[in-house]
């Protein structure tokens, strides 16, 4: 009799491993490789803003200093669908039987420095908008705008995810805070 269940519960573990992973494979054939349109992901900013600006309930006075966050988040959104677009343009133009043209270090360094760059002005601006509104903030509304904006998403509450967390197990010890690597 021990035998049976053993061997039932070893048909049942192979099964259900089966089943979990052709769910798994199903999902990654049709959903892992999609990519969102410019269209999708404008109206994912807009839920994202509506959600944020919804949750913070701000009061008519705060509700004043609204506008111009909105507005500094929607330059960024547009910096980012714009960089998204210029890439898919690029992917298509490219000939698939032909293979990448290398980009040298130096020239993909700078690239990249020029999209922080550029990227770094729009948060600034972000920043600039934001610091009124967030002044007038209760801890309530703070509390709210962390979770959110996904402050802290991956369950550490800095912000770090798992790189961090990982690279902190492994040379041991927690992260130091405070100063200038310490967000709002």
């Amino acid at each position: 009799m021990r035998k049976f269940a053993i061997a039932g519960v070893a048909a049942l573990a192979i099964a259900a491993s089966t089943a979990v992973y052709a769910q798994h494979r199903w999902f990654h054939d049709h959903m892992g490789h999609a990519r969102m349109s410019p269209e999708d992901r404008a109206a994912m900013a807009d839920a994202k803003i509506a959600a944020v600006h919804a949750g913070l309930k701000l009061s008519a006075d705060q509700e004043k200093l609204w506008p111009p966050v909105e507005s500094a988040v929607r330059d960024l959104v547009k910096i980012r669908i714009d960089r998204a677009k210029a890439r898919a343009a690029a992917e298509a133009a490219a000939n698939p039987d032909e293979a990448r043209p290398a980009v040298d270090p130096v020239t993909r360094l700078r690239n990249r420095a020029e999209r922080m760059a550029t990227a770094a002005v729009a948060l600034k601006k972000i920043a600039d908008a934001a610091d009124p509104l967030y002044k007038t903030l209760d801890d309530g509304q703070k509390r709210r705008l962390a979770m959110l904006t996904h402050r802290g998403r991956h369950g550490d509450g800095d912000g770090e995810g798992w790189r961090g967390r990982f690279q902190r197990g492994m040379m041991g010890g927690p992260r130091e805070r405070g100063g200038d690597s310490e967000r709002l």
